[in-house]
């Protein structure tokens, strides 16, 4: 009879701590899904390297999660093994347990913007990258020759390789990420416009496509006249003429561009200067966007060989055939420069 009542008695111990497991486990599913504590939006930091139990921990800390360990006991009791991407996290207010591991498990990092402006130098660019905070700086005090071995493009001349564009990446993406990131998109966009070029082009390679959309890019900002533009250097490379652009002199003067070409600049020789060589630059001087690029493979010949600013500011430009008209045109540039500077503004 005694025996009797022990087995009874274990048998009722065994159901109360199964019925105590049950609802412990229950009470889990509830807390998982139920509203979390934050009371408003904030966003918190995940460390590469953070172990689940160091995020939930954060997370605890941060406001955002009111029981990790049992969060983390929920989790292994249902075999989810997370593996979390380091990054910024958005919780928004009241967010379940639930939510927000989805959040982590999906690796939802908080996306930030940089913005790389057409016609930006890759000095200016580094510049850009190196005061993001968002960015961490592995490239500061290297040398160009440098930057493209850390990118995997030794040897390469950097100027007009990065595709001018607004590209996301989460906090603390590297300087590097970023730009291998801009590489491969002009890489890209350039082989889409070489694929679609005009025929008999005076322009062996991609490269030579490349260096000629950087120089419709720096001399002209309106979009009506990059191709118009594109064809006038497009002629005088098949007559053989000199292409005679400003923003090469200005590119290859670097620091001693003092704001003014002077005539000296034009006469003196370097490598960038179109006045005093025939033929394309050695490199780009500048990161041309994708109408430039478009414009210089597909450019609009006219027959028109010279070009000068109207002077009239809207950035337009005087298109001539012969040298008088283009001498016309520049006068007539120059009447309106000597109006401009009596009234004190300056034509563009």
């Amino acid at each position: 009879m005694r025996a009797k009542s022990i087995g009874v008695a274990a048998l009722i111990l065994i159901a109360a701590a199964a019925a105590g497991a049950a609802g412990g486990y229950y009470w889990l599913e509830d807390e998982f899904i139920a509203p979390g504590p934050a009371l408003q939006t904030l966003r918190v930091d995940v460390e590469p390297g953070m172990s689940v139990r160091g995020v939930l921990a954060l997370l605890h800390a941060r406001g955002a999660l009111e029981r990790p360990r049992g969060i983390a006991l929920y989790l292994r009791l249902h075999g989810r093994r997370l593996t979390i991407k380091a990054g910024t996290y958005e919780i928004r207010a009241a967010a379940s347990p639930a939510e927000i591991v989805d959040l982590l498990e999906q690796g939802r990092v908080v996306l930030e913007a940089l913005t790389i402006v057409e016609g930006s130098t890759f000095a200016q660019l580094r510049q850009a990258l190196s005061s993001d905070t968002d960015v961490v700086t592995t490239l500061a005090g290297k040398t160009d020759a440098q930057v493209m071995a850390a990118i995997d493009r030794a040897g390469e001349d950097p100027e007009g390789r990065f595709f001018p564009d607004t590209y996301r990446f989460a906090a603390r993406s590297t300087d590097v990420e970023i730009l291998k990131l801009a590489y491969a998109s002009m890489q890209r966009v350039l082989g889409e416009a070489w694929a679609e070029r005009a025929e008999n082009l005076p322009l062996a390679t991609p490269y030579e496509a490349l260096v000629l959309a950087s120089i419709v890019e720096k001399e002209t900002g309106l979009a009506s006249e990059r191709a118009r533009i594109a064809g006038v250097f497009v002629t005088r490379l098949r007559q053989g003429m000199r292409l005679q652009s400003d923003p090469t002199v200005i590119y290859g003067l670097g620091a001693r561009y003092a704001g003014e070409l002077r005539t000296r600049d034009l006469t003196t020789d370097t490598p960038y200067n179109t006045y005093t060589r025939l033929g394309l630059p050695p490199t780009p001087i500048a990161l041309p966007g994708r109408e430039a690029l478009r414009a210089a493979v597909n450019p609009d010949v006219t027959g028109d060989v010279y070009f000068v600013a109207t002077g009239a500011g809207d950035g337009a430009h005087h298109f001539s055939k012969t040298l008088e008209e283009h001498n016309a045109a520049v006068k007539q540039y120059l009447v309106r420069l000597r109006q401009a500077a009596a009234t004190g503004s300056a034509p563009k």
